[in-house]
């Protein structure tokens, strides 16, 4: 029987600079059914979501499990009645793993939304492997403009980020105000696409680190400063990428009347949830603010995605790491200020 090297996680628990956060397997290699691929990975991304995977708050639904939602690899073998995709054909698999493809939601073209969503390395086996298994519905031939490497953020990052600047409303109204709470892996991506797309709308970061405020002025921001920095002008969205509390707080105080705040996270940590009991409802909530969250992503959405990246040329920064170092990416993002995004080679 064929044998495969994987990174998986077998236990949950707070991710710590000295914690086994994953465990390297060798698992029997997977075979297509009817309607799906198997998929010899190249790259995968790596994403916050793992970390709230491990540390339990949105954790898988079996264990051991092979995570990775940014899988970009080469088909391999295919199951019957599939014409669209090809042996040899290089492709790529989001977060969404499956819907259920009949409810409302679906039916829309907000598979996001679907109740029986399936995710891609939580409740399914991702691309943190040599192989994997996808549904062939859900599965996106990458434009050739794209290389391997840069394909593989776009995936989940570019792509729920793209969702977030859609329902921000920014880019509908002219010379428009967005804020960035964030400058990670999604963060930078937006900003990139904002400057290609709308070139009118001046961008303000947000960012923890020095390193990232930088950075954001680097991309074109007009500008940066700290999460709870006053910018100077009033912002008619903002953005919110990061996993805490606080930002969601500073960014309502900075966020013009009838102002959205739209937050993109799977999930937000613990750590300073209390700081929500001082929120102020004058001065940050009231004139018809908003807030509205991001839920998954939409195969429609990473299907635009791809192509915008492509006519664009948006390339992310990427830092990359081998499969067998995936518990150091993972470290990194969350103990470090990463500059873009972690991307894992797998041979």
């Amino acid at each position: 029987m064929n044998k495969m090297q994987a990174m998986a996680i077998t236990e949950l628990g707070e991710v710590t600079q000295d914690a086994e956060v994953l465990t390297p397997i060798e698992v029997e290699m997977p075979h297509p059914g009817d309607e799906e691929v198997l998929i010899a990975i190249t790259h995968c991304g790596v994403c916050h979501t793992e970390l709230d995977e491990i540390e339990g708050r949105t954790p898988p639904n079996q264990l051991p499990r092979i995570p990775g939602h940014q899988v970009v690899g080469e088909i391999v073998e295919k199951g019957t009645g599939l014409n669209d995709l090809q042996v040899g054909q290089r492709v790529g698999v989001a977060w969404i793993y499956s819907s259920c493809g009949r409810c409302e939601y679906c039916k829309r073209g907000d598979d996001n939304l679907c109740a029986h969503f399936v995710a891609t390395g939580r409740d399914r086996d991702g691309g943190y492997a040599q192989y994997m298994v996808a549904p062939a519905p859900y599965v996106y031939p990458l434009p050739a403009e794209l290389t391997s490497m840069d394909a593989a953020p776009l995936l989940c990052a570019g792509a729920i980020g793209y969702r977030a600047l859609r329902l921000s409303g920014i880019g509908t109204g002219g010379a428009q105000r967005l804020g960035l709470s964030g400058l990670g892996a999604s963060g930078h991506l937006v900003l990139k696409l904002v400057r290609a797309m709308y070139p009118e709308v001046e961008v303000y970061v947000f960012a923890r680190h020095a390193a990232a405020r930088q950075h954001a002025l680097d991309l074109g921001a007009v500008w940066a400063g700290d999460i709870a920095d006053t910018p100077p002008e009033q912002l008619h969205a903002i953005i919110d990428t990061t996993p805490a509390w606080r930002p969601v707080l500073a960014a309502l105080t900075a966020l013009l009347p009838g102002g959205r705040l739209v937050i993109n996270a799977i999930r937000k940590e613990a750590d300073d949830q209390a700081q929500l009991a001082e929120l102020d409802y004058a001065s940050q909530l009231w004139m018809e603010k908003e807030i509205k969250t991001v839920a998954n992503v939409s195969r429609r959405d990473v299907r635009e995605f791809l192509a915008l990246a492509a006519q664009y040329e948006l390339a992310p920064e990427v830092n990359s790491y081998p499969l067998l170092r995936a518990a150091d990416a993972l470290k990194d993002l969350k103990f470090s200020s990463l500059r873009g995004a972690a991307v894992l080679v797998v041979e």
